[in-house]
C-alpha cells in the first residue's frame, strides 16, 4: 500500500521573452503544487512536494549513468556513449539543466539509477517518487526494432517526461506537413502560433499552457500501478489510459468526464 506520494518539481527555465508569462518555481509551465494538490484530493495517500530529483537525490555517478543510457540511434538496441566529453556533458547538464536537450535516454536504465540514488529507506514501495524530468525517455519496441518516446515510465520512482509530452504522443499528419513545409521556406521550426492556426485538431506543444493539467493524470498512473499493480485503463477518456496520439490524451487528460465508471468510484470526487 502506498502510504506516500513525492512530486520532484521540474527544472527551472525563464520565460519565453517580451509577453511570455512568468515562469513558476518549476518547469515554466509545470507547477508540481498544483499537481501534488490534485492528486492528494484523490487518493488516501500523504502528497508531498520536493525540489528538482537531480538534486535532491545527486550522486557522484549519475553523470555516468545518463552517458550509459543515451540511444545512439532510433534503430540500435546498444546504448551509451561514456567518452570524457559526453560524461563532461551530463555533468554540466545536472548542474545546468537549461544547458540539456537534444537527447534521448533509454528511460529504464534512467530509472534504475534514480532509483540507486534514492536513500535505502525510501526504496521501497509504500513511498512513491515521481520525477518530473526535463530529459526526453524512450523505452525499445521489440515489435518494430526502434526506440519510442515515452511521457512515462512507470515504477519506483516514476518518471514523467516533461519534453515527452509534447513529442512522444503522435499529432496530426497535418501538423508535421506544415512543420516540414514551414522549415524547408524558412530553414527554422514554425512558432507555436503558425502550427495551431493551420493545422486542424488538438494537440500540445512545448509550454503548453495546459502542461500541467495534462500530467496529472499521469501522476494518478504511477500512483495507480503502485497501489493496485495494473498499469492502465483501457477506456479511452479514462485519465489513466495510455494514450499513444495526442487527440486520445487531450480527451483523456483534459476533458470531462475525468474517470471511467470503474475509475471514478476510487478516484473520482463526490
Amino acid at each position: 500500500m502506498v502510504d506516500r506520494a513525492i512530486i520532484y518539481r521540474a527544472p527551472a527555465r525563464g520565460g519565453d521573452g517580451e509577453g511570455s508569462e512568468p515562469p513558476h518555481e518549476d518547469g515554466g509551465t509545470v507547477d508540481a503544487d498544483a499537481i501534488a494538490a490534485w492528486l492528494a484530493d484523490r487518493v488516501e495517500a500523504e502528497v508531498s512536494v520536493r525540489d528538482r530529483f537531480l538534486d535532491v537525490h545527486r550522486t557522484d555517478e549519475l553523470a555516468e549513468r545518463f552517458a550509459e543510457a543515451r540511444v545512439r540511434s532510433p534503430y540500435d538496441r546498444e546504448t551509451g556513449n561514456t567518452m570524457l566529453g559526453t560524461i563532461r556533458y551530463e555533468e554540466r547538464a545536472l548542474e545546468n539543466p537549461e544547458r540539456e536537450g537534444g537527447v534521448l535516454y533509454d528511460g529504464r536504465q534512467v530509472q534504475r539509477a534514480l532509483n540507486s540514488a534514492l536513500p535505502p529507506e525510501e526504496r521501497g514501495l509504500e513511498t512513491l517518487h515521481v520525477a518530473l524530468l526535463d530529459r526526453a525517455i524512450g523505452t525499445w519496441g521489440d515489435h518494430d526494432g526502434r526506440w519510442h518516446k515515452r511521457v512515462t515510465v512507470l515504477g519506483q520512482p516514476a518518471l514523467l517526461s516533461v519534453p515527452g509530452l509534447y513529442e512522444a504522443p503522435a499529432k496530426p499528419e497535418a501538423y508535421y506537413k506544415e512543420k516540414q513545409r514551414h522549415s524547408l521556406l524558412s530553414g527554422d521550426v514554425p512558432p507555436r502560433e503558425v502550427l495551431e492556426n493551420r493545422v486542424e485538431g488538438d494537440f500540445l506543444i512545448e509550454d503548453d499552457p495546459r502542461t500541467t493539467d495534462a500530467l496529472k493524470g499521469y501522476a494518478l498512473q504511477a500512483y495507480h500501478v503502485l497501489e493496485t499493480g495494473e498499469a492502465f485503463c483501457e477506456r479511452e477518456g479514462c485519465r489513466l489510459f495510455n494514450a499513444h496520439y495526442h487527440e486520445d490524451l487531450i480527451a483523456a487528460q483534459l476533458r470531462e468526464p475525468e474517470f471511467c465508471p470503474d475509475h471514478a468510484q476510487r478516484y473520482g470526487r463526490s
